[in-house]
């Protein structure tokens, strides 16, 4: 359960990639619920062996059906999971095919141990300073802690002494009432109250003087959290919701938060304890007057500190849109989650937030055709614990969704912003009252984009990201996009390397850079990169996402495993290839077509000359047929109508395409099809015609001089053996109804036992 615990600490980003994981192959509902089992088996195991893949499958479901007995017993069906749902799907989906889960879930888990090494490294790269920082934080906290316990200590001191004296003043008194006599001895007992006096004096000094240091010393904390550490975290936070793998997690200032909240709690507790002992025992001597500037500058302090201890800690995201958060679509739900950070048990269920669009926006006043939206349910939600490993007090807003205001009358001018430059925020606002404090709170979403149609969501990540990049200062300017200042290389570069690093986890390297900066900057600018030419461009943002969109469908293996060059140059394909042995190819993105596409380039040596062939892209439709390693690994070259065999045999530099690839083919393992009685089983074959002009003599083939065995697979055999099945005329060459046929691929045949 270790594993899954570490993953619920991540910032929204990073479970977002997690979400991603689990999309369509496995419920996560199952993984949470079931996370101490899932942990605990062997999957890797599982993953090449059925009868072990069988057990860790029952395993599961039979621990299905006793939570469900267990909710049964205890009536709480309709509260707890939906244990028998998960059964059932387990049982439908994977019932026959245990194998199939047990490779979900051993990809999954190693996934899920990757996200987790690179929040970890992500954290350790990025802090040497901050963790030194942070250290020193934690000391003073820890000597405030020891501080206002030795004040405790005192003061329970200065209780015994006012005791003591009011004792032997009130008992003294009685005895000289009943005897006249001790009349005489006054004098001697006035001397010792004195002596008590002056002591009980001092002692109060000292614990009003330990008081002021612990206000002092929490002070400077107070300040360093709300003007240093706090604004950081919103920084790192904002930068998290554009791809970046900094730690955003809110652990660190929770804890100090919360240990300042107490402390001044306790002083708070201390100074009214001075005041009822002054009150109590009818005592005005010098040490009273200071108490009230005590008490005026412990409350500045409390306010301070827990006007600012309301976040937003995880920004407004769509379920849809897991890692692009800050786009919310119409009528589509959206959740938002806020937390206090000062989590002490007296203000547990203390604040009731209030969701408020638009709160005090001028941008509504001075932006003509400003949209103007309201929540579909405005519910308030009580700041209350939460049963996860972090705690704290949290409202988790997860059925919201908005609406747009009516437009305003006839004759009112449209907006100078288009819909995904309009930014909007959301505030959370709640009143504190509690031992006689009595303040509003407010706690403000990043800004965020209102959209009304999913082909809007590019260019709403495309306002996001670079308003966040250029806003960081200043995050409530919402009109931004009325004059958008330009982005360096830089910091665009930056940004841009985030997305691969979310979506495929690994991010751009410096010659994918260098071909980006050439397509988006060009060799004549200023060196920066204009908001316009950036999201207007058909070769800038649009396509850059639509190869997102390719990644994160289809190659996120490959992408990982570094297998794709991707942004490489048709000419510095060329230059690549050149010198490099027959059979090397390298797999770029295609620059031409806007929604995705890739390619692969390889070069072959003939007659003396070099030839470097590029096949046509492939699109996500295609992939989606077939995958890309399968389509390597069984893609061929025709001459003269007669298959020959694979022309791919290293990518680039020198790595040879089985080692590169054959841990993601799907064809050689995949369950053979079933035949239908007559007929000759099929198999469909990617492959290009004649790719080299003039076609090489045949003792001069091409593929006779690569540098790997000459033999043929069974299949590649069976090919030639029955070449004349493939020796057709042209299309061109049939009678003219026949060419009104589709040109396609030749089909292959695998002889079986039907033949």
């Amino acid at each position: 359960m270790a594993q899954w615990q570490e993953l619920l600490k991540l910032d929204s980003a990073l479970q977002g990639q997690v979400s991603q994981l689990y999309e369509s192959k496995f419920p996560r509902e199952i993984r949470h619920y079931l996370c101490a089992l899932i942990e605990s088996q062997d999957w890797d195991s599982a993953a090449v062996d059925a009868d072990t893949a069988n057990t860790c499958f029952h395993s599961l479901v039979m621990c299905l059906e006793e939570q469900w007995n267990r909710s049964v017993q205890e009536n709480n069906i309709l509260q707890g999971p939906n244990f028998r749902g998960m059964k059932d799907y387990l049982l439908k989906c994977f019932g026959a095919e245990p194998l199939g889960l047990a490779v979900i879930l051993s990809e999954c888990l190693k996934e899920e141990k990757n996200i987790l090494a690179s929040a970890c490294e992500a954290q350790s790269c990025s802090s040497p300073a901050m963790d030194q920082k942070w250290r020193e934080l934690d000391n003073k906290v820890n000597e405030l802690k020891r501080q206002t316990s030795e004040m405790k200590k005192k003061m329970k001191s200065l209780e015994s002494r006012y005791e003591n004296l009011d004792f032997i003043q009130k008992t003294w008194q009685n005895k000289v009432e009943q005897n006249v006599g001790l009349a005489q001895s006054q004098a001697v007992v006035a001397e010792e109250c004195l002596k008590l006096t002056n002591q009980l004096t001092k002692t109060k000094q000292m614990v009003l003087q330990q008081i002021v240091n612990i206000l002092n010393l929490t002070q400077q904390i107070v300040a360093t959290l709300t003007d240093v550490e706090l604004p950081e975290w919103k920084l790192r936070q904002q930068m998290s919701c554009i791809g970046s793998p900094v730690d955003a997690s809110l652990d660190h200032l929770q804890k100090w938060f919360t240990a300042v909240a107490e402390v001044l709690l306790r002083v708070r507790e201390q100074l009214q304890k001075l005041q009822d002992l002054n009150k109590k025992y009818s005592r005005t001597d010098v040490c009273s007057d200071p108490l009230a500037e005590i008490e005026k500058v412990t409350l500045s302090l409390f306010t301070k500190l827990l006007a600012n201890a309301l976040v937003v800690e995880k920004q407004p995201i769509m379920s849809s849109l897991p890692q692009r958060p800050l786009i919310l679509k119409t009528g589509v739900r959206f959740s938002v989650t806020v937390r206090f950070l000062a989590d002490l048990p007296e203000f547990k269920c203390l604040l009731k937030v209030q969701p408020v669009f638009d709160k005090d926006v001028e941008e509504t006043k001075t932006i003509k055709g400003f949209r103007r939206f309201d929540f579909n349910n405005n519910d308030c939600k009580v700041l209350d614990v939460v049963d996860s490993p972090r705690g704290g007090s949290v409202a988790e807003f997860v059925h919201m969704s908005l609406k747009e205001a009516k437009r305003k009358p006839k004759g009112s001018c449209e907006s100078r912003l288009i819909v995904t430059e309009e930014l909007h925020i959301i505030k959370f606002v709640t009143e504190f009252q509690h031992a006689g404090l009595h303040f509003n709170i407010e706690a403000s979403s990043l800004p965020l984009v209102v959209i009304s149609s999913t082909n809007q969501v590019a260019s709403a990540w495309a306002s996001v990201m670079w308003f966040n990049m250029l806003s960081a200062t200043e995050p409530k300017n919402l009109s931004f996009f009325v004059d958008p200042l330009p982005l360096t290389w830089q910091q665009l570069s930056q940004v841009l390397s985030w997305q691969f690093l979310t979506v495929g986890n690994r991010e751009l390297n410096e010659d994918q850079l260098s071909t980006l900066r050439d397509k988006l900057v060009g060799d004549d600018s200023d060196g920066l990169v204009y908001w316009s030419n950036f999201s207007k461009n058909d070769n800038g943002w649009l396509w850059i996402d639509g190869i997102l969109d390719l990644i994160k469908k289809h190659l996120v293996d490959l992408w990982r495993d570094g297998c794709i060059m991707g942004f490489v140059s048709r000419e510095r394909t060329q230059v690549l290839l050149q010198e490099k042995p027959t059979g090397t190819f390298v797999l770029r993105f295609s620059e031409s077509i806007k929604d995705g596409a890739i390619t692969f380039s390889w070069v072959e040596h003939t007659n003396g000359e070099t030839h470097v062939h590029a096949v046509d892209p492939y699109i996500k439709n295609e992939l989606l047929a077939t995958s890309l390693p399968d389509t390597i690994n069984n893609y061929s070259v025709r001459v003269n109508r007669k298959v020959h065999r694979n022309p791919l045999i290293y990518l680039y530099p020198d790595v040879h395409r089985d080692t590169a690839f054959g841990r993601y083919y799907t064809s050689a393992a995949s369950a053979p099809k079933k035949v239908n009685p007559g007929y000759v089983k099929r198999n469909n074959a990617s492959f290009s015609d004649n790719p080299t002009p003039p076609p090489s003599p045949p003792n001069e083939a091409p593929f006779e001089d690569m540098d790997i065995g000459t033999h043929l697979d069974a299949q590649q055999a069976l090919q030639e053996l029955f070449s004349e099945l493939q020796d057709l005329p042209d299309l061109h060459d049939l009678p003219e109804p026949y060419q009104e046929l589709p040109s396609a691929h030749p089909i292959c045949f695998d002889f079986g036992s039907s033949y």
